[in-house]
């Protein structure tokens, strides 16, 4: 999987390259320029307002019973995003770390994990919502661009992906420990205690449907964010585009990116994306580019401070416990 990832690096690298080249670097490069420093701090400041949102969805759904501290969710939602975005690693590598984070404050790891995984659940799920804007858009903006149909077939597909694993969570894990035990006999003896205690963590957590709801429609509302922070970006680019379909783009690039989730920080699948589906609706390329790496900028400029505060807290935490 290690080398997988890196090759899927390497190939987005080199797609995106080619793209930036082959639509003009110069105009690339002048549509980046034209942004200005004030609207790039507007992007970035926009980006830790959807971390606060997203982190009290994690929140939301976290037994109350628990040691809830919102800002330990909005801090365990920021490692997760940074290291998406920044780190060599595909997305479920980001949700390990952003678990990881919260435990180093006293959230105990199966309810870290078993709150990471319903939140990434609900996320999902208000992603498929959110693709289903877009497609609505498309089809009323652009009804003959050939792209419905393959985004309509991926959103029924990731609809029953979305109830099978919610099931999985639900009420499967048991049988995979008594089919691990059988097969690994004693030695599986702690693991399968570790799954019992995830299972009782997904039990509490399923049972409060009102939290669920609430940390869904959070989640509704952080998509639409990421919808108004592409809309930003091509304002601030000088693009007349129109909000819907700034929201439109951002939704089937969230599909896109979605599928080609081991896909390093989605290299080349994002700026492809961007290229496409702004063409679509009339944006030339060479400006959806420059909007995707300005995104790119953003990331790096919030991810990279938020990843070397998180490892100063793990040597701290090392050189404690030493």
């Amino acid at each position: 999987m290690r080398k997988l990832s890196f090759v899927l690096a390497g190939i987005g690298l080199l797609v995106s390259i080619s793209l930036i080249f082959w639509f003009g670097f110069g105009g690339v490069l002048a549509a980046i320029a034209s942004a200005g420093w004030g609207g790039f701090a507007a992007i970035c400041a926009w980006q830790l307002l959807l971390f606060l949102v997203l982190g009290v969805a994690w929140n939301t759904i976290v037994p109350p019973g628990a040691a809830r501290r919102l800002w330990l969710f909005v801090w365990g939602r920021m490692v997760r995003d940074a290291s998406a975005n920044c780190l060599p690693f595909s997305q479920v590598g980001g949700f390990i770390f952003g678990a990881r984070a919260v435990t180093l404050h006293g959230i105990s790891w199966p309810l870290a994990t078993a709150s990471t995984v319903v939140d990434v659940t609900a996320e999902f799920l208000a992603q498929l919502a959110f693709t289903g804007i877009g497609l609505g858009i498309l089809l009323a903006r652009a009804p003959r661009s050939g792209l419905a149909v393959p985004v309509e077939i991926g959103l029924g597909l990731a609809v029953m992906a979305g109830f099978v694993f919610v099931w999985l969570q639900q009420g499967a894990a048991p049988l995979f420990a008594r089919i691990g035990q059988r097969i690994s006999g004693r030695w599986f003896g702690t693991a399968k205690d570790g799954v019992d205690v995830l299972q009782e963590e997904f039990s509490l957590i399923y049972g409060q449907a009102l939290r669920l709801a609430v940390g869904f429609s959070m989640h509704v509302l952080g998509w639409i964010g990421a919808g108004v922070a592409g809309w930003i970006a091509y304002r601030i680019l000088g693009v007349p585009i129109d909000f819907d379909d700034a929201l439109a783009i951002e939704a089937l690039l969230s599909a896109a990116a979605a599928m080609a989730f081991l896909v390093p920080v989605n290299a080349g699948v994002q700026e492809a994306g961007y290229a496409g589906l702004g063409a679509i609706f009339g944006v030339p390329p060479e400006l959806s580019l420059g909007v995707s790496l300005i995104r790119r900028a953003r990331d790096l400029a919030v991810g990279v401070p938020i990843l070397l505060v998180w490892q100063w807290l793990e040597v701290r935490r090392a050189r404690h416990a030493s």
